[in-house]
């Protein structure tokens, strides 16, 4: 983990090596432990660096963005591809099917290759979001033409030797130092370690756009710095800041739930979790592997396990990549916005949770105020509601939320992402006795950092009907907890 500039956190745990084959375990004295330098076959981030590459190569002029890949590659425009561009590949908008089977289908490395130049669209190009290998397999053929350089060069020369990632590349010789994958029996690879995880990157001789990459937590973490400074890191510069940018510039806002920079995955909080926002990159992959970079607080998360290790059938780590992004971002405090507490709606998943206070309000009504923050996601969802009959039923109170000069009406709910700031929320009130609830209801998986309530305050004319300052005991909660300054 890290933030603002320093790596704050490191943790190793598990086992490197532990499984003989799918079934069997090693004897106990053989298993190897895994190390905070344990290097780690990234599988899908590798694409990553193929889309830093094609980036740089777009900087230098060599390509356009929104140019045809059949400018640079002309055998790609067979079947249907001649309007392809390479901002479709980055950002998986291309129209190609998600996976082949080129290791099992095709004799050699350059029938494969081929394979993929000849593919058809399944889809209109431009029309659909559909996360496809073949997208960055395509970038690297195309970076190794119009180069004259291999693909695992590029990426050295261009990225891990000026950032002084040395444990960072494809093919690594240090077969001991590596986490050990699935064992293969189709291909029958046997216990596969040191070598690429995935059947195609691997029938092509290690070395893809779309997998092929092994590096370490900190070498990843400083990629995740370089980014956040802007593309540089110690006096060495990869990317200009403006080309960083369009790797957090979603390109993909006509598929909702999509959202894709160049290369990058953006605001995606299955696995970003409580680090989620529109300026969140990050990606995954198949081995039990993950990055996110969080721009707006400058912080990283990296997570890298090797889940696959003995069978891809042993479970998804998709909760642990949650978890620890949730744990960054939970280390990060929000201070309250009034005075040293503020009510917190908690981190649960499948739960409710709620803040009660009664309030009398005279017959001409009255008003309500208080502080709100919100970092969810859209189906977690809080409710503002008054029971005028001692709870027995409840009714939502329609507010206007004002966030940085804009104000908007609600019918009672909030949730999503509100650029983690607080905002003012007003309400106008019936007369009676009344009862007010806030309601935080989560759905069945994926958080944010939740819901913070602060400066509660109801009045009628000059008249303070209630404080929630001064009489923090009126309320009643149910899974709230309080929140204090600087914690």
């Amino acid at each position: 983990m890290g933030h603002d500039g320093a790596v704050v956190a490191r943790h190793a745990s598990g086992w490197a090596s532990r499984w003989k084959d799918a079934t069997t375990e090693l004897p106990r004295d053989q298993w190897v432990p895994m190390r905070e330098d344990t290097v780690f076959d990234l599988a899908s981030v590798s694409k990553l660096f193929t889309s830093l590459v094609t980036v740089q190569l777009v900087e230098q002029g060599k390509v356009r963005l929104d140019a045809p890949v059949a400018t640079y590659l002309p055998e790609f425009a067979a079947n249907g591809k001649e309007a392809v561009t390479v901002r479709q590949l980055l950002t998986h908008t291309s129209g190609f099917t998600s996976w082949l089977p080129l290791w099992s289908k095709y004799p050699d490395k350059a029938s494969r290759i081929k394979a993929v130049m000849d593919q058809p669209p399944t889809n209109a190009p431009g029309s659909t979001y559909l996360y496809s290998d073949l997208n960055l397999i395509t970038l690297g053929v195309m970076a190794e033409r119009l180069t004259g350089k291999t693909l695992d060069r590029l990426v050295h020369d261009r990225i891990t030797a000026p950032l002084g990632m040395r444990d960072t590349g494809y093919n690594p010789t240090d077969k001991q130092r590596t986490a050990a994958t699935e064992f293969q029996t189709a291909p029958p690879r046997g216990l596969v370690w040191g070598e690429v995880h995935d059947e195609n990157a691997w029938s092509l001789g290690g070395v893809a756009g779309h997998a092929g990459v092994f590096s370490t937590a900190d070498d990843l973490g400083v990629l995740a710095q370089a980014l956040l400074n802007g593309g540089t890191y110690r006096g060495h510069r990869i990317l200009a800041t403006k080309s960083v940018e369009l790797l957090v510039t979603n390109f993909t806002e006509a598929f909702p739930g999509d959202a894709h920079g160049l290369g990058f995955e953006l605001d995606q909080r299955w696995y970003m979790d409580g680090l989620s926002g529109p300026r969140t990159a990050g990606h995954t992959g198949y081995t039990g592997t993950s990055i996110v970079i969080d721009f707006d607080s400058r912080s990283f998360a990296v997570l890298l396990t090797n889940r696959v290790h003995p069978s891809r059938d042993w479970g998804s780590n998709n909760q642990a990549r949650r978890e620890w992004a949730r744990g960054l971002a939970l280390a990060m405090p929000v201070d309250p916005r009034r005075g040293r507490t503020a009510w917190e709606s908690g981190h649960a998943d499948a739960s409710t949770a709620t803040l009660t206070a009664p309030v009398t309000v005279p017959a001409g009504g009255g008003r309500l105020g208080f502080d709100l923050f919100v970092d969810t996601e859209d189906t977690d969802v809080l409710t503002l509601e008054t029971s005028a009959d001692g709870g027995a039923t409840w009714a939502p109170l329609p507010f206007d939320l004002r966030e940085r000069g804009t104000t908007t009406h609600t019918d009672g709910t909030v949730s999503g992402y509100h650029e983690r700031r607080w905002a003012q929320a007003r309400a106008t009130l019936p007369g009676g006795d009344l009862l007010l609830r806030w309601r935080m209801t989560t759905d069945a998986q994926y958080l944010g950092r939740g819901v913070l309530v602060d400066g509660v305050r109801a009045t009628a004319g000059h008249r303070v009907l209630l404080d929630g300052e001064r009489h923090a005991d009126a309320f009643g909660t149910r899974g709230w907890s309080v929140v204090h300054r600087g914690t």
